[in-house]
């Protein structure tokens, strides 16, 4: 990925903050000062309150250091691909002690991570939920029924998720498969199934004990 993203700030913990998740999602970026001329093929900016009336700048995105960081990331990622709201959102949960999580966006994988409980699994949704309108993005969980404890998350997702999110379940036959030696590690094979089970279609869940305070 070029780098089309500058950070433009002198502020030391807003900088660390920015530079610290977008290295954790491997989102490559340029380093400015405010005032500084843009490079020509940066598509977004990400600067401070109040150093935003020092960027001219389109797309400048104000970081906000109490909000949701994934909420950032999103937007970015929503920028450089042309998007003003995705179409469709597919969560693929691969469940088991580590629960495998990929979140994939208008067909290409848009985040993954592990989760370590249930309560995780869903404060991960639901922060994603904050930056998405499901009146016009189609957004749903697939998750895989590998092991018995799919079930406790799927009830939990049931009762917990606003109605309009779709939640399915699929077989997780075929989606581990092997890494090679360098990456084969139990994190990494978690998110490689959760992204094979985001691509799959299944028998979808009859929701029944959806909190409507959610939606």
């Amino acid at each position: 990925m070029k780098k089309r993203i500058a950070v433009v700030t002198v502020r030391g913990k807003a900088y660390y903050l920015i530079v610290k998740k977008l290295k954790e999602k491997e989102i490559p970026f340029l380093s400015l000062i405010p005032g500084e001329t843009l490079p020509t093929g940066v598509k977004v900016v990400i600067t401070t309150e109040e150093e935003r009336h020092l960027v001219e700048h389109e797309k400048a995105l104000v970081f906000i250091p109490d909000a949701e960081s994934e909420t950032m990331i999103n937007e970015i990622l929503k920028i450089l691909r042309g998007k003003k709201a995705y179409d469709k959102i597919v969560i693929g949960i691969d469940p088991g002690e580590v629960f495998g999580l990929a979140v994939v966006s208008d067909g290409k994988v848009s985040e993954t991570k592990n989760c370590f409980s249930i309560a995780e699994v869903l404060d991960t949704i639901k922060k994603l939920l904050k930056s998405v309108d499901v009146s016009s993005t189609e957004f749903s969980v697939t998750i895989g029924n590998g092991v018995p404890r799919y079930r406790d998350l799927l009830e939990t997702l049931d009762t917990e998720l606003p109605s309009e999110v779709v939640l399915t379940v699929v077989s997780e036959a075929g989606t581990n498969r092997s890494l090679n030696d360098e990456k084969h590690r139990r994190g990494l094979r978690d998110i490689a199934s959760a992204i094979r089970i985001a691509g799959r279609t299944g028998r979808v869940y009859s929701r029944q004990h959806t909190d409507e305070s959610n939606s």
